[in-house]
């Protein structure tokens, strides 16, 4: 994993997070119509291309690997995070109500969190 990236996404996704619970907050929904919704869908689309190169450089050095890693957890904890950033983000846009900033917000908190699991793995 490129620990530099790692670092990066994990503040962006951090700082959407918050973003997001802000809105979930102030009762407003993700509409991609107002300033704040639409900077906001922005962070989301650079988070998530920065996860797909993540997944990339991934799956290419473990394939390179020459020590023992646990491939399948590692590569699923990737590609998690590549798939639910995308489904959590067209939930938010569905959802008219507070609760999808509500549910965005989780997602974006939820990347961190496997993140970190995904570089205790390829640490170990």
């Amino acid at each position: 994993m490129i620990q530099a990236l790692t670092t990066a996404l994990t503040v962006l996704a951090l700082v959407a997070a918050l973003w997001s619970l802000v809105l979930a907050v102030a009762d407003k929904p993700i509409t991609l119509a107002t300033k704040a919704t639409l900077g906001l869908a922005g962070a989301v689309v650079l988070l998530e291309l920065g996860l797909l190169a993540q997944l990339v450089v991934g799956v290419v050095r473990v394939v390179g690997a020459d020590r023992e890693l646990d491939s399948p957890t590692f590569i699923g904890y990737l590609l998690t995070m590549v798939v639910l950033l995308p489904v959590g983000a067209f939930w938010s846009l569905a959802d008219r109500s507070r609760w999808g900033a509500g549910v965005l917000a989780v997602v974006l908190f939820s990347v961190p969190a496997m993140i970190l699991r995904a570089s205790q793995v390829w640490a170990a």
